[in-house]
């Protein structure tokens, strides 16, 4: 039976009983007592449960994902240590594009998808982001699929990702992890699967790792932005004057006038804390991913 790291959302549980014992004195328990009259039965309203915003990551849990249709592309890179492919793979509808590099040797190999930080899609290119990752980890053994993102590379597109404080990133994740266990390829071996992101990749690994718990059986987190878009925007975007801010308000109000959207699209259970530490780790199965060393942008 192999053994899997299961990351979740933790769950309160509260279990409360109540014993309620009453006395009579002497002079009540001797007077015949009159027929009981039944009171009649009222029934509360049942409130009707608020729909949940399709933009939200309670959507996203209950969303049926899909992934599949891992296809390998022409040759980028060959080295003694791995070969380095163009891929493509479908997530929820849309073909996303990205980069592979596969141990050479025998394998499986356990396999790592590599969740970048933010780089304008205007000037983005195929892999680019975590090129030192991708080239250590192949070299110590790792199959490690880079994936683009949709709107990135030559990704199809989705015009709504922006405004919608670019939640498709994490359906574009659960995708490829999705399209690795169903590749069929017998380079990877699909019981060790893991998942690293760095920068916004952080935040992608934190939104992931809540909607589909257990998907991948290990994560880092590295130098991640924090869990809370309202911060993301107030510290990255509001202050270079970026227009999309205002795009996003105008279509979803901001923090003080719809509370609920944005602690719905945290990850964090009550959105009142920032799930954000330096670094979260836990290592991949059987062999330590190796240290990258020192972050660079």
């Amino acid at each position: 039976m192999r053994t899997r790291g299961t990351f979740c959302v933790a769950a309160a549980l509260a279990l409360s009983a109540a014993v309620g014992c009453t006395t009579g004195d002497t002079e009540d328990r001797a007077r015949p007592s009159s027929p009981a009259t039944a009171a009649p039965r009222t029934t509360s309203p049942t409130a009707t449960p608020a729909p949940v915003n399709p933009v939200s990551i309670p959507a996203m849990i209950q969303r049926d994902h899909k992934g599949s249709g891992l296809e390998l592309g022409r040759v980028l890179t060959r080295t003694s240590a791995y070969t380095s492919y163009e891929v493509t793979y479908e997530s929820d509808g849309l073909t996303i594009s990205g980069l592979m590099n596969i141990p050479s040797g025998k394998g499986p190999f356990p396999a790592l998808v590599l969740a970048h930080g933010y780089i304008d899609p205007e000037i983005y290119t195929t892999g680019r982001g975590l090129t030192r990752e991708q080239d250590l980890l192949a070299r110590n053994g790792y199959v490690v699929l880079h994936t683009d993102y949709r709107n990135h590379a030559r990704s199809d597109k989705d015009p709504d990702n922006d405004v919608n404080l670019r939640l498709g990133y994490t359906e574009d994740v659960i995708g490829a992890a999705m399209a690795l266990r169903s590749s069929g390829r017998p380079e990877i071996d699909t019981d060790r699967l893991g998942l690293l992101g760095r920068s916004m990749g952080g935040g992608v690994v934190y939104n992931t790792l809540v909607v589909a718990p257990g998907l991948f059986d290990a994560a880092v987190a590295y130098a991640p932005v924090s869990g809370r878009p309202e911060e993301n925007i107030d510290q990255f975007q509001r202050p270079e004057g970026d227009p999309l801010v205002a795009e996003i308000e105008s279509e979803h109000g901001t923090p003080e006038t719809n509370r609920r959207f944005w602690r719905e699209v945290s990850p964090s259970p009550t959105s009142t804390a920032s799930p954000n530490p330096s670094s979260s780790t836990t290592a991949p199965p059987t062999r330590p991913a190796p240290s990258a060393g020192p972050a660079r942008r």
